[in-house]
C-alpha cells in the first residue's frame, strides 16, 4: 500500500463516519501538526477501520466502550458517539455500552461517558442516527 491510497481510503472512511465534523478535526491540526493529522487518517481510518471483519457500527460501539473506559477522553468520546449515531448505532445501544463499562472501568468512567452522551444527544448538531 502506498501512503496516498492509505490516506484516500482513510479520508473516505472519515467522511462516512463523521462527515464534516471529522474533517474539521483534521483541519484544526493543519497549522500545528499536519503530519499528525495525516497519521490520524492513514493508520486508524485507512488501515484499521477499513479492514474487513467488523462493520462500522460494531467498530464504533467498540470505540465508545474503549474511550469510556479510559475515562479521560471526553472530547474524543463525543466525536465517536456522534460517529456511532451516524453509522446506525441507536441511543439505547450507546447508553447500554457506556453503562456496561461501569463493570470494567468503574462508575466514575461510566458517569463521565453518560454525561458525554447526554451532551451529544442534546446537541443541535445533525444526527443521521
Amino acid at each position: 500500500m502506498n501512503m496516498e491510497s492509505r490516506y484516500e481510503r482513510g479520508f473516505a472512511k472519515l467522511r462516512e463516519i463523521d462527515g464534516e465534523a471529522g474533517e474539521r478535526v483534521v483541519q484544526s491540526l493543519a497549522d500545528i501538526a499536519p503530519d499528525f493529522a495525516r497519521y490520524l487518517i492513514e493508520f486508524p481510518l485507512g488501515d484499521v477501520y477499513s479492514r474487513p471483519g467488523l462493520d462500522l457500527k460494531s467498530r464504533e460501539i467498540a470505540v465508545v466502550a474503549a474511550l469510556t473506559a479510559l475515562g479521560n477522553a471526553a472530547p474524543q468520546l463525543k466525536v465517536h458517539i456522534q460517529g456511532a449515531l451516524n453509522v446506525g448505532v441507536t441511543r439505547t445501544e450507546i447508553v447500554e455500552t457506556i453503562m456496561q463499562m461501569a463493570v470494567y472501568a468503574g462508575f466514575p468512567a461510566a458517569l463521565n461517558g453518560l454525561t458525554a452522551a447526554k451532551e451529544v444527544f442534546s446537541s443541535p448538531a445533525r444526527h443521521r442516527g
